[in-house]
């Protein structure tokens, strides 16, 4: 509810912003300009159309072009010199650039999504994360009576790597539970109003009379098997509407891979992002950890971190930050670990403590920053997304010891 919020308040503040810019230049644009006085004996040159046209139109006209850079290819390095098979059904994580709704939204929209986790195969990762996915809506449905909810289904034709490949991919994903699963969350849900027995009628009547007996005749098979003591139910469940769908900026979506794919192998010292280190301050992200605020936003990155000061500088949890990959700075929020909150990081000290930082995106890169606490400026950067990597592979690589 608060993401709407925040949609709803940026698209308003956009729309007054491009109005007001808008009467800004046509108000310009109306003032009347003093025509030049000829000069006697000069034949005025003559302005052809076309050019009037544009010339009268320049402070309306964008210009601009677009360019396919062939020469801009990978560098080898990144890769390992092996090949692996991203087989059918394989999943991907993404979040989408604009909002997708059965509201607004119509068959053949374009759109963008960002794949968010590393796709790891044998020897390192073949879709990395930050990938751009192009996706077109291939087909929808609003929301019905018997409370059957609307959906939206996805199609996906191609990915662009962040080191600049474009490779062609079919993958899909659709919002769509099957009509068997729709009615009989509709009986479950609505009909559980009604007494047992009238619950338990309906349902036999589902069973043998079949969904799409109910579906054709509006539900009314499921009020008839209901009997009389569940007429009322019944039929608040048939005129009850289901819900639509909408994905916001941000919302994960979970894409399948419809045809397997052979692509090479990048290494992932490769994927490592830039850090920025301060001699003598040895700073290790051991744990990493995504959880609710009090008010059920699954937005808070709680850090747990191994400090070693061996510097002549003191530092706290105020001259530490979180910083993404669009430069938004956060500082240590108290909805979580408050560990390092008023604890002082000594020279030739060594700490450790749990940190929470409340974030707009978790799915973006993030930097842990320290800072200069007299003159502000950034003397580490350490890269979370680094360190995810790390966990992870240290994780697997601890089951593998354990079988």
């Amino acid at each position: 509810m608060n993401s709407i919020k925040k949609i709803t308040a940026n698209l308003i503040l956009i729309c007054f912003l491009f109005l007001q810019s808008g009467v800004l230049v046509l108000a310009q644009d109306t003032k009347q300009e003093t025509p030049p006085i000829p000069i006697i004996g000069q034949e005025r040159k003559q302005e052809s159309p076309e050019k009037k046209l544009i010339n009268s139109n320049q402070k309306f006209i964008f210009h601009g072009h677009a360019e396919i850079n062939e020469g801009n290819t990978p560098e080898e390095n990144i890769f390992t010199g092996e090949v692996s098979k991203v087989t059918e059904g394989t999943t991907l994580k993404m979040t989408v650039s604009s909002v997708l709704s059965t509201g607004f939204n119509i068959e053949g929209d374009e759109f963008f999504a960002e794949i968010t986790d590393d796709l790891y195969v044998e020897g390192g990762v073949a879709i990395p994360a930050g990938t751009i996915a192009h996706g077109t809506v291939s087909g929808m449905e609003s929301s019905k009576r018997l409370g059957r909810d609307a959906y939206v289904n996805l199609k996906f034709d191609y990915l662009i790597t962040p080191d600049g490949r474009e490779i062609p991919i079919e993958a899909s994903m659709t919002t769509q539970v099957g009509k068997a699963a729709s009615v009989a969350k509709v009986v479950a849900q609505d009909a559980g109003i009604t007494l047992a027995g009238g619950v338990l009628g309906g349902l036999l009547a589902l069973k043998w009379l079949g969904i799409g007996t109910a579906i054709t005749s509006n539900g009314y098979t499921v009020a008839g098997g209901a009997g009389v003591g569940a007429l009322l139910g019944a039929g608040y469940a048939l005129g009850r509407k289901g819900e639509q769908v909408f994905i916001a900026p941000g919302d994960e979506i979970k894409v399948e891979i419809d045809s397997s794919i052979e692509l090479p192998v990048i290494s992932e010292e490769a994927l490592k992002e830039e850090e920025k280190h301060l001699d003598g301050l040895n700073i290790k992200i051991a744990n990493y950890k995504l959880e609710k605020d009090p008010f059920g936003e699954l937005n808070t990155i709680t850090l747990s971190l191994l400090i070693k000061n061996q510097t002549e500088k003191t530092f706290s949890s105020f001259d530490m930050a979180l910083i993404n990959d669009y430069k938004a700075v956060y500082y240590a929020s108290p909805f979580g670990s408050t560990d390092l909150w008023f604890q002082k990081i000594m020279p030739n000290s060594y700490i450790s403590g749990n940190l929470s930082f409340a974030v707009d995106n978790p799915k973006r890169k993030h930097w842990l920053v320290f800072y200069d606490n007299r003159t502000r400026k950034p003397l580490a950067r350490i890269s979370v997304n680094n360190a995810i990597r790390r966990i992870d592979k240290e994780k697997k690589e601890n089951k593998k010891k354990k079988k």
